[in-house]
């Protein structure tokens, strides 16, 4: 499944950081990862540090897939408001998940600080604002339900959001304190050379094209005829597990992103905030560490990446229209157009856990744009996983739920 289009920025902004070998003889470990991108990196890293004989494959370069189109916000708001997220599996398990993604924005900015990285890991606040008069009154109670939860987030007005911010015609919204941006393609390429250091084996353009399944371990041969003997595979093949698990567990959609010309001054009022709007799809934006803004949204379902790719030039047109609503007097001028896939789940959470028809083997996929700080999470889970024991999000993340 081809996860992308074409000129996505963070492949292009970083170029080819590390080359891997493919596989080119039997190997044997305690775990094998199966895909390379930011949450393979992130699950990799805890399983070397757990002290695991840890081995990673990927079809592509590492990377190359989705991780290289994400817009790399990290927030801990899911795409799923707080309050209807308690109606949909209860309070408990609804503020818990809001509360690992917080605390995996701190994991994030330790294990930067750990690998001394040059990814660009930057806190910041979050403005969600309304869009439509109409929406005022849901988003206050997702401001009300909030606090009352522990997060730490005010009410702003339309007015104060001009002000703050330099919006027009908004109509109010909740800034969060806790949030933060990064380049995940480089961090990923980082935590990959890191541990690498530490005995990670890496093999890129390798693909899985079969698995035995015996007692106490797995058999995985690859595309070209090698075999893997692994104790525990976990697969961090994000949207393209869509392909292996037969139920209709995840919706595919395309989404769309742009980047302007390299401009300082035009967007310095949120040079330190996310924001994202109460859109039905909803629209994004940060700026990037070289002074560009970074506008995400459109979405769409997917059915194959030539229709995606094929209305990159209207839905270019369709977010800059919406972006003018906000800021009229503001040209926008282009520099990169992409697309990318992601997942949309019922209740907006991944699946990280054990599948009744995969033995000897986990699941961490990060869906929905929370991916990556659900796949920090996952980085627990799965620690917890190999020593037998649970975690409190397990019952919420797992399949069949």
């Amino acid at each position: 499944m081809d996860l992308k289009s074409n000129e996505p920025f963070w492949l292009l902004k970083n170029g080819l950081m590390t080359s891997y070998p493919s596989l080119k003889s039997d190997e044997k470990c305690d775990v094998l990862i199966i895909g390379g991108g930011i949450t393979g990196s992130l699950i990799a890293h805890q399983m070397v540090r757990d002290g695991y004989d840890t081995l990673l494959i990927d079809k592509r370069e590492l990377c190359n897939g989705s991780t290289s189109a994400t817009t790399s916000m990290l927030q801990y708001e899911i795409d799923v408001p707080l309050f209807e997220l308690i109606d949909k599996i209860g309070e408990k398990g609804a503020v818990l998940s809001y509360k690992a993604c917080s605390d995996a924005i701190d994991t994030l900015e330790m294990l930067s600080s750990l690998i001394k990285s040059d990814a660009g890991f930057k806190r910041k606040k979050s403005l969600y604002f309304a869009s439509r008069k109409k929406d005022v009154e849901w988003l206050q109670k997702e401001y009300k339900t909030r606090k009352k939860a522990g997060f730490e987030v005010k009410w702003v007005s339309g007015a104060q959001v001009l002000e703050e911010f330099g919006f027009e015609n908004t109509f109010g919204g909740i800034v969060s304190k806790q949030g933060a941006s990064i380049d995940a393609f480089h961090f990923a390429h980082e935590l990959f050379s890191h541990n690498v250091k530490k005995g990670l084996k890496i093999f890129d353009k390798t693909e899985m094209v079969k698995v035995d399944y015996h007692k106490g371990f797995n058999l995985v041969t690859v595309d070209s005829g090698c075999q893997i003997k692994a104790k525990k595979i976990i697969y961090c093949i994000g949207y393209e597990s869509k392909s292996m698990i037969k139920e209709n567990f995840v919706n595919l959609k395309s989404t769309y992103a742009v980047v302007s010309e390299v401009d300082t001054d035009k967007f310095k009022n949120i040079r330190n905030t996310l924001v994202w709007n109460t859109n039905d799809p909803y629209l994004y934006m940060r700026t990037t560490d070289d002074g560009r803004l970074l506008i995400g949204g459109g979405d769409e379902d997917f059915y194959d990446a030539g229709k995606r790719d094929a209305i990159l030039n209207k839905k270019e047109k369709e977010i800059l229209k919406t972006l003018k609503k906000i800021k009229p007097d503001y040209h926008f001028y282009t520099d990169f157009v992409w697309a990318g896939t992601f997942g949309e789940t019922k209740d907006g959470l991944p699946y990280i856990g054990e599948h009744k028809k995969f033995r000897n083997s986990y699941f961490v996929l990060g869906f929905g744009g929370n991916g990556i700080t659900f796949s920090v999470t996952g980085m627990e889970m799965a620690s917890l996983f190999m020593k037998n024991k649970k975690h409190a999000l397990s019952r919420y993340f797992k399949f069949g739920r």
